[in-house]
């Protein structure tokens, strides 16, 4: 897929992406090979497997998302918060990263880009204490799996907010063993999407947030890792 192979993609699910935002996508897919010569930022580094594998697959599952704030959880290489940022400028966008040098990255690609966008270099259970109930709708994608993904961040997002995790084949299964996880912390799924991209078929899962979260969620993460809710 080429930037004009992905603009009619992104048309065919009625997302309308600008040339402009084509320019800061493909400045960003630049500045993504560059950085990846230094440190390790993505497996995925053929530019037309980043127009395809990151940038459609980040940026379709928010095209009927409505909301003022987006927190994207475990941000990595800005996937998918830096596409949603630029296709979506309507969403405040924040990314949340532990690791420093990843976050060094993602300011490279904010100021040259000139994005209005907010980076916090924190572990995401110590970014929800302090940020409880604040986004409309919270994401993750390739962090974990759905039962801890699950704690991690639903304590961020407001009652009746949306979650939006992006997974795999595995979905499913995941959703299954999820089920205490969500009743523990007063979530349902609302909705789940299939795109293809690259020959797979990814999963968008759509939870709704009921109620708010016990102030006891997120747990540290050694308990959240060694004790996932449910299982």
């Amino acid at each position: 897929m080429n930037r004009v192979e992905f603009q009619s993609a992104c048309q065919r699910q009625g997302v309308d992406v600008t040339n402009k935002q084509l320019d800061q996508l493909e400045q960003y897919l630049h500045l993504l090979q560059e950085w990846n010569q230094k440190m390790n930022l993505t497996a995925i580094d053929e530019e037309d497997q980043i127009w395809e594998k990151h940038f459609y697959d980040c940026v379709i599952p928010f095209a009927n998302e409505m909301g003022e704030t987006l927190c994207d959880v475990g941000s990595g290489a800005g996937f998918p918060g830096i596409p949603v940022a630029i296709v979506y400028p309507q969403f405040h966008v924040t990314l949340v990263e532990p690791l420093l040098k990843r976050c060094r990255f993602l300011e490279t690609v904010k100021q040259e880009l000139g994005l209005d966008i907010q980076i916090c270099n924190e572990r995401a259970e110590d970014f929800a204490k302090k940020n409880r109930a604040q986004f409309d709708i919270v994401t993750s994608r390739a962090v974990a799996r759905l039962t801890i993904l699950l704690e991690l961040c639903i304590p961020l997002l407001r009652v009746t907010g949306s979650f939006v995790a992006l997974k795999g084949k595995n979905a499913e299964y995941e959703v299954n063993n999820a089920k205490v996880a969500m009743e523990t912390l007063n979530v349902i799924l609302k909705d789940e999407k299939i795109v293809h991209v690259a020959d797979a078929d990814h999963v968008n899962l759509y939870f709704e947030k009921m109620k708010p979260t016990s102030k006891k969620y997120p747990r540290v993460y050694g308990q959240i890792k060694k004790k996932p809710l449910g299982e």
